[in-house]
């Protein structure tokens, strides 16, 4: 005799509440490829910071991260239980008085596998939280100077958002992360979604880059009509390009690079074809290990 089985489809989210909230955007950023610089964590990190928002929901890492690659964490609780604090992704939303709509906030790590299941829990999260527009952000290393404002480019899943936000055309071709996955994802389902890139200057990578996530905020601010007081952050900016350019002034080689950068940038601005650049690999892993040698507290 056939025996018959019925399939039970479990949902790779746990959910904390599900609050009700007006039309809200959902804002997304992933350590790991997408953040260099730490420039998309420091980003939503301080959208969060500003609006406090209350988890509502966790997408279960056991399916998505590998646990060899990100670690999960013992923590010491009342100085005598130890606790794991695993690499979750959390949902969390908060109210937005006078915005357009409310805010939902995604922040992971960058998951190993399953990345087509994973941006489905996120779709799925997004419909039952009735959001109505995801927002990545992302940044990349690039051949751009410190000195000079941060390049975002912009790419939206509808023509009538590439035109409202105006943002320019790409034509990348290449390796994506899990941001470019989850905007395939969420046009797939008829989601309307933004993908924010940042360039972030590459002889840089190794430390936080707050301008670079300043540049991020403001663009996030335009695409969600979600205003943020991010005068700390643009303290933070300045004194961090003020510091980098200290440090350029010190190596002959690294000025000479940022110098070519500029001028490449500029000419490129002016619509003229930039000259070929020399790798910098080299000068980059040396001005590196030059700020390691300062030491975490020291001036330049």
């Amino acid at each position: 005799m056939a025996r018959s089985y019925t399939v039970r489809e479990v949902s790779d989210l746990v959910w904390s509440e599900r609050p009700t909230l007006r039309r809200p955007v959902m804002v997304a950023a992933f350590h790991g490829w997408n953040d260099a610089g730490d420039a998309a964590s420091a980003a939503i990190d301080f959208i969060r910071a500003q609006h406090e928002p209350a988890e509502v929901a966790r997408i279960d890492p056991e399916e998505f991260i590998d646990f060899t690659a990100v670690r999960p964490t013992i923590k010491l609780v009342d100085g005598r239980t130890r606790e794991i604090d695993w690499p979750d992704t959390v949902l969390s939303a908060t109210k937005v008085p006078g915005a357009e709509g409310d805010l939902v906030i995604l922040q992971g790590v960058e998951p190993a596998l399953r990345w087509r299941r994973y941006s489905q829990a996120i779709v799925e999260a997004a419909r039952e939280l009735d959001v109505r527009m995801v927002i990545t952000l992302g940044a990349l290393l690039a051949d751009v100077p410190h000195t000079r404002p941060v390049s975002v480019t912009g790419i939206a899943s509808e023509a009538s958002l590439v035109d409202r936000l105006g943002f320019e055309a790409t034509s990348y071709e290449g390796p994506t992360g899990i941001t470019g996955v989850l905007h395939h994802a969420c046009a797939a389902a008829g989601l309307p979604s933004v993908s924010l890139w940042a360039s972030v200057p590459h002889y840089v990578a190794a430390a936080p880059n707050p301008k670079v996530a300043l540049a991020l905020v403001r663009a996030f601010e335009g695409a969600a009509g979600v205003m943020i007081d991010a005068a700390e952050l643009e303290s933070a900016a300045e004194d961090y390009e003020r510091q980098v350019s200290a440090a350029v002034a010190t190596d002959p080689e690294v000025t000479a690079f940022v110098e070519r950068l500029e001028s490449a940038m500029d000419e490129a601005s002016d619509g003229q074809p930039p000259e070929n650049l020399p790798s910098a690999d080299m000068i980059a892993r040396d001005f590196q290990r030059f700020l390691r040698q300062r030491g975490p507290g020291e001036e330049p």
